[in-house]
């Protein structure tokens, strides 16, 4: 999609992000109230949990987890959001034509609208641990579009892999879940990062983007590698995404 088509459906780009912003909570009382309410109790559940099983007297401890859990939902939301973003909107691909690429686009910017909301929970939570924010805090721009750079990639890469194999939806699900166990959410990473097994966190582009959201809260220096790692994987997914993509597209419809 280059620049000119993107100008051209950028209506129907808006539409889609609110269609998918709306069917999100179509059944739902609450409606995006979740989007504060849920992260809310789930990290309130870790950190009893792993606080108490850890001894963890940290008064940081909270806010430590919830950046963790608040960016690792959106990795995990983006991803397989966009992973199906071809096959649910298979009815409208084949009768109207319209760049493919702009349901995975649409799809990505919706979840990380929601994913803005949902930030907002950042706020009662610092307060809570008595943080007082510094400059440090504009580091978490560049966490969170890096977070979304290869956010991305990787879900448009699945999106593609979705349409010739099923099966991709039950592997993400099992990869996801060992993803969350290594990025380092609800415990300290400087045992992990001092052992032959460091490359499990040093690799990890969400585990470099969380560690930057950290800093950026708790008045760290900026991390360079964890900047640098984030982003060559957000080059590297999406070069591939967008080769994968183009090379197949007109295969799609054979499949959906």
């Amino acid at each position: 999609m280059n620049k000119k088509s993107l100008a051209s459906y950028k209506f129907l780009l808006t539409e889609l992000v609110k269609k998918g912003i709306k069917l999100k909570y179509r059944r739902s009382y609450l409606g995006i109230l979740w989007s504060l309410i849920e992260p809310l109790l789930t990290t309130t559940v870790l950190v009893i949990v792993f606080g108490t099983l850890f001894k963890d007297e940290n008064p940081n401890y909270p806010m430590y987890v919830i950046i963790g859990r608040l960016m690792y939902s959106f990795f995990s939301a983006g991803t397989n959001a966009t992973m199906t973003s071809f096959k649910s909107n298979a009815g409208m691909m084949k009768k109207v034509y319209i760049p493919k690429l702009i349901y995975p686009v649409s799809t990505i910017i919706y979840n990380y609208v929601i994913t803005g909301i949902s930030l907002l929970v950042l706020i009662p939570v610092d307060i809570y641990c008595g943080i007082i924010p510094t400059w440090h805090l504009l580091q978490f721009i560049p966490a969170i579009l890096l977070t979304l750079f290869f956010t991305f990639g990787i879900g448009l890469i699945l999106a593609c892999l979705n349409v010739f194999f099923d099966d991709i939806v039950y592997l993400w699900s099992v990869a996801l879940l060992l993803i969350m166990y290594m990025s380092a959410i609800f415990y300290y990473p400087e045992a992990i990062l001092e052992s032959k097994y460091s490359f499990i966190l040093k690799m990890n582009p969400l585990f470099s983007t969380i560690q930057l959201g950290r800093d950026a809260f708790f008045a760290q220096a900026f991390n360079i590698k964890y900047c640098l790692t984030a982003l060559i994987w957000g080059i590297g997914t999406n070069t591939a995404g967008l080769l994968f993509f183009k090379a197949n597209k007109d295969k799609f419809i054979l499949h959906l």
